[in-house]
Formats: C-alpha cells, structure tokens, sequence
C-alpha cells in the first residue's frame, strides 16, 4: 500500500495490448507530450472498449541500444515509474466517461536514473491530467 491508502500495482488490464487500439493510438491524429528523454502519445477510449483503468504502452527502439538487456532496464524503470504515479491520472479521469491509452516512447541513446525518469513520468502524467481536465 502506498503513503494514500492505494494499491500500487500494474496489473494486466493496465497494459495496451489491442492492435486495433495501437494501430488508432499511433495513427498520427493524436496528441503527443515529450519531456526528455521521454515522449508520450495518448488518445481518449471509450470505457467498454478498454478496461476501466487508464492502458499503457512502453517502447523502447532498438536503433538507440541494441542489447535487449538494456532496453529491458529502460522500459522497467518507465513502468515502475508509471505505477507509482498513475494516482495523478486515474483523479483527473475519475468523473470523465472515457479513459486513457497511452504509450511512452524513449527518445535518448543514454541510460538515465530511475530518480529522474520518475520525475519526467510525474511531469509528464501531470500535463496530461491537466489536459483531460479542460475537456468536456
């Protein structure tokens, strides 16, 4: 539990995982946030389409570390960031009719903290919720 009384876990119906749902989040009409060395694309899903938490992709090419062992460093420190800052989303979601997809792509050919991949995921989850806010 964390310091709120929440469950910090990233279970699987938090993972994107629909190709269909893919193929529209990259479809090039949707929004996009980035905050070195990370970039964020998201679309809104309606809440039959998608389970009723916000979904998450993680993607790290292989053009910027061609061991999978880092890559796998990369995209752990992005999903535990995620999970322990997914609060600030699911608040700003909790009255809306449609929840979130998102997908995190890394944009650096360098390996970064983990303290500070946790603050751009915290940035960037914030601007996103603030977003979601001004809409109807």
């Amino acid at each position: 539990m964390t310091t709120t009384g929440r469950t910090a876990t990233l279970c699987k119906a938090e993972r994107l995982h629909r190709r269909s749902v893919i193929g529209r989040l990259f479809e090039g009409s949707n929004k996009s946030i980035s905050a070195f060395p990370l970039r964020v694309v998201y679309m809104p899903v309606e809440q039959d389409e998608e389970a009723a938490l916000p979904s998450i992709l993680v993607s790290v090419p292989k053009r910027y570390f061609k061991r999978a062992v880092k890559r796998n460093r990369v995209k752990r420190q992005i999903r535990e960031a995620y999970r322990l800052n997914k609060h600030i989303l699911q608040e700003a979601l909790a009255d809306k009719p449609y929840n979130i997809a998102l997908a995190f792509i890394w944009l650096d050919k360098e390996l970064h903290s983990t303290t500070e991949l946790t603050g751009k995921v915290r940035t960037l989850l914030g601007r996103i919720a603030d977003k979601v806010c001004q809409q109807p």
